[in-house]
């Protein structure tokens, strides 16, 4: 718009300045950055104000010369009603004289051309011309000459009906404003005609400076896409013709250092082409005041940068220096000063942060232990991960080599008899068995990989009963307490899982209370809130059954405390101690799904609190285990997936001693393709879980959709993390290490169930 690019340009370098310093205040002082902005918020808002008023400048300037564009065509209007009126007048007068209506009359039309002529001059017309009463151009004349009879004809045709608006006649270049009157047959007039009357008058170039004169303005006529006249020099007027397409009603346009606002009006709308009158109105003049205005405006603009800068610095220079205090204390602080005297309390908001920052800085010290702390419980937690990981690895292979060592003691003690001498020697070898499976055991009940066989529990019973051997295992010095809760809720865990850790955390209070003391089991019903669950992650809201195991004895530090949950840690002396009680409990409780604190002091005792979550199930009855009854011999045959070697030619010596038919395979491929090729029902299949190439799981599931009525045993020694193995209703789970007798039971359960009729693989 007028004016803006001059304000731009001058505004400029002081802007680019600005945007400078704003680039680089990262590394300015605070008082330097206050002068700053606030010079850049007066700038923004001085040329804000310029691009406002300069709009509203224009925008008034320009609504006026619209205005007088209009009035400029309303002058012209008025100009051709007045010429319209006068023309119809005349072209009257010509259809009364005796002359024209006996020149029409003559059918002959003898001497026409002379006599039209003789009234041709006889007129002040610009154009005359008569037409028969079939409407065709008798006669024809011009003042500019050239005019085609057959262009006359058109015109005539497409005015005729134009009635008191009169007609637009244009032909070679010229145009004319015409009227047109029927010449009766006679007085008074009738219906029938003789012919018709055209006169008209030429809009030349001096009529359209007549008009510009009056409407103070420039004019052009367009006829169609053909230029006719206009108010212009020839030399504008050729600008105008190659610069302004007929298709734009409005709009700007420059001649040489002129500007101009024009708008095109359509004459003759329903006629085509279309006569159209362009109106152009210059602006320079009235836009010359606006740069006047924006010029004072930028040195107002200019003078409000300058004084509001020195005022801003007078100012930022008292209120920043208590911030430059409080920034001597910040780097104090970096370097470790914690003494770093700080500006005096004023009561305002720069003292109020300095009192914050002395709060602060009076706590980092703690925060940073507290850091350092939860640091170590981290890379605590991620060791006992790792170790635990570690375990589980290591009792997957040590539970292979103990189910070999056990199972050819069993076939040791069974073929050698009660009286060979070396039968100690072999009871010997399975006792160590048992000891390191237990031991195997509690390193898989702390890495959480244990075979759990959850059930519904009714917590104060299975205390009950874990009740009977504690004051063997506590002795007579140390007082036992069970307080049951009432209407106790189920929980659904593995129920001697849930008596090792009763065992576990009874053996190890019974440790911390040397010869006297006492210890109190308590029950009872907790829902733990979204508050509580934030303040002791990893635990989630909702409701829980509680166990808490309490002692009397000498408690824990916070270091000791710290680290009982790790595996092989013990306080107690060398080789009088595994270390793995507590881990154990750790274990048991996480895989669950449950959690567990410890509260302790020294001298003060220990707590551990155990919450198990809460199920609505109902409590599973107990069946009597029936008997082990011993079996003359097996039937049926046994498909048997093992990828340990020695653990699948000891299963197969236990299967075909008892007189199963055994088919072997090392991995649940090949037992798949032993099974396609067997012609006889496959009543049993034993299968590990853990198989290289497919997994025990999935071996059963396949031959479960084969076989309907196969029933599976599965073999495991631990449960991997994250596995989503889904286990078949209706199966064993035989846990490794295994006996022959436990071998034997497994396929006795599931042979006692009744089976579907069973089909081959397809």
């Amino acid at each position: 718009m007028p004016g803006l690019s001059e304000i731009q340009e001058r505004l400029a370098p002081a802007l680019d300045w600005l945007r400078i310093r704003a680039a680089t205040s990262g590394r300015l002082r605070l008082r330097t950055k206050f002068l700053l902005s606030l010079v850049l918020v007066i700038a923004a808002l001085t040329f804000s104000t310029l691009l406002i008023v300069g709009r509203a400048a224009e925008e008034q300037v320009q609504k006026a010369i619209e205005q007088d564009t209009r009035n400029s065509v309303l002058t012209f209007e008025n100009m051709r009603a007045e010429r319209q009126l006068e023309l119809a007048r005349s072209a009257e007068l010509m259809s009364t004289l005796p002359a024209v209506k006996a020149l029409m009359a003559d059918t002959d039309r003898a001497g026409l051309d002379e006599v039209f002529e003789g009234i041709w001059h006889s007129k002040n017309f610009d154009l005359l011309a008569l037409a028969d009463w079939t409407g065709k151009i008798i006669a024809l004349h011009t003042s500019s000459g050239g005019f085609p009879m057959s262009a006359a004809q058109g015109m005539f045709e497409q005015s005729r009906g134009a009635g008191e608006q009169g007609a637009w006649w244009f032909g070679h270049g010229h145009l004319y404003q015409a009227a047109m009157r029927p010449i009766d047959l006679r007085d008074p007039p009738t219906q029938m005609h003789l012919g018709t009357v055209i006169v008209g008058r030429e809009i030349d170039s001096q009529v359209a400076r007549e008009v510009g004169q009056i409407a103070l303005c420039q004019i052009a006529f367009r006829y169609g896409n053909d230029p006719v006249v206009s108010s212009f020099s020839p030399l504008d007027e050729r600008s105008v013709t190659e610069g302004i397409s007929p298709r734009v009603a409005s709009g700007k346009f420059e001649i040489g250092d002129k500007r101009y606002l024009f708008s095109s009006v359509d004459l003759t709308p329903t006629l085509h082409p279309s006569l159209t009158l362009t109106v152009f109105k210059p602006y320079d003049e009235a836009f010359a005041y606006i740069s006047q205005l924006n010029q004072h405006l930028i040195l107002l603009g200019v003078a409000a940068v300058v004084i509001g800068g020195v005022i801003v610095f007078l100012i930022s220079s008292t209120f920043t220096r208590p911030l430059e205090q409080l920034v001597g204390g910040v780097h104090a602080l970096e370097e470790g000063n914690f003494g770093y005297p700080l500006g005096p309390d004023t009561g305002d908001e720069v003292s109020q942060v300095t009192a914050a920052f002395e709060r602060m800085r009076s706590t980092l010290r703690t925060n940073e232990e507290q850091n350092q702390m939860l640091s170590e419980q981290l890379r605590h937690s991620q060791k006992m991960e790792a170790v635990g990981r570690l375990a589980g690895g290591v009792a997957h292979d040590f539970n292979n080599l103990l189910t070999v060592i056990k199972g050819h003691s069993d076939l040791l003690e069974l073929k050698l008899g009660s009286l060979s001498p070396v039968q100690s020697s072999v009871m010997q070898v399975k006792k160590a068995a048992d000891r390191a499976t237990a031991l195997t055991r509690q390193l898989l009940a702390f890495s959480r990989m244990q075979v759990l066989q959850p059930h519904v529990l009714d917590l104060n019973a299975v205390i009950a009963d874990v009740n009977k051997m504690m004051p063997v295992l506590l002795g007579e010095e140390i007082e036992y307490k069970f307080l049951p809760g009432e209407r106790l809720a189920h929980i659904k865990a593995d129920p001697s899982q849930i008596e090792q850790v009763l065992v576990n955390l009874a053996v190890n209070a019974r440790d911390a209370m040397s010869k006297s003391g006492k210890l109190t089991v308590t029950t009872q019903n907790v829902v733990l809130d979204e508050k509580y669950a934030r303040t002791h992650p990893p635990v989630i809201a909702g409701k829980y059954v509680l166990i808490v195991v309490a002692d009397s004895g000498h408690g824990m530090d916070e270091q000791t405390k710290s680290r009982i949950f790790e595996p092989f840690f013990t306080t107690k002396e060398l080789g009088k101690g595994t270390g793995l009680g507590l881990s154990t409990v750790y274990g048991i409780v996480k895989q669950s799904g449950g959690y567990i604190w410890v509260d302790s002091a020294v001298n003060e005792g220990t707590r551990f609190e155990i919450f198990l979550p809460q199920t609505t199930e109902a409590v599973s009855v107990s069946e009597q285990k029936e008997a082990f009854r011993q079996m003359h011999r097996g039937v049926g045959t046994v498909l048997l997936a093992e990828d340990e070697e020695a653990v699948r030619e000891l299963a197969c010596e236990f299967l075909s001693a008892s007189g199963y038919q055994v088919i072997a395979a090392k991995d649940g491929i090949e037992a798949l393709e032993l099974a396609e090729q067997q012609k006889t029902p496959i009543d049993v299949l034993v299968t590990d879980v853990v198989m290289p190439r497919m997994r025990g799981t999935e071996l059963a599931m396949r031959l479960r959709r084969a076989y309907p009525g196969i029933q599976v045993v599965y073999m495991s020694g631990y449960l991997e993390h994250n596995s989503d193995d889904a286990f078949l209703a209706g199966a064993e789970l035989l846990q490794k290490p295994f006996s022959r007798d436990s071998l034997l039971q497994k396929l006795y359960a599931v042979r006692a169930r009744d089976a579907a009729p069973v089909g081959h693989l397809n």
